[in-house]
């Protein structure tokens, strides 16, 4: 990335990206895991036991369809299918449909929605920071 350094005392130590740098900031992956992001989430709010509850059920279904995504056959397939059976639904009229559960916790349903359905393993970030390939 190219860098430019202010020659100003006290900017000195600050560093300055031009905008061909920010530009490309934006094509970046998202290197934050799903549970990085409920534990933050869990820390900067204090949820009451039933939003704590609606969280836990958004985090299970984003789990079950993260690790059985490649699942083909047996319990993680359901596991799978079921979660995703949950995300995609339109029908909002349950009190824990994806729609009322993303809603009461202040979430984009939309958004995370097609990010879920977007999402690869085969592009997906290991907890080390490294990108992570899958055989197959």
């Amino acid at each position: 990335m190219k860098r430019q350094r202010a020659n100003s005392p006290s900017v000195a130590n600050e560093t300055i990206f031009t905008s061909e740098d920010k530009v490309a900031s934006i094509f970046q992956p998202d290197t934050l895991l799903s549970a990085q992001y409920f534990d933050n989430l869990r820390r900067k709010t204090h949820l009451e036991p039933e939003k704590r509850l609606m969280l836990a059920v958004l985090e299970d279904a984003i789990t079950c369809y993260q690790e059985n995504f490649v699942s083909r056959n047996g319990k993680k397939k359901r596991f799978f299918d079921e979660a995703k059976e949950w995300i995609v639904s339109p029908d909002g009229d349950w009190v824990f449909s994806f729609e009322n559960v993303c809603e009461v916790l202040g979430l984009n349903a939309a958004y995370l929605r097609q990010g879920l359905l977007r999402w690869n393993p085969k592009f997906s970030v290991a907890p080390t920071g490294e990108p992570r390939r899958m055989v197959g």
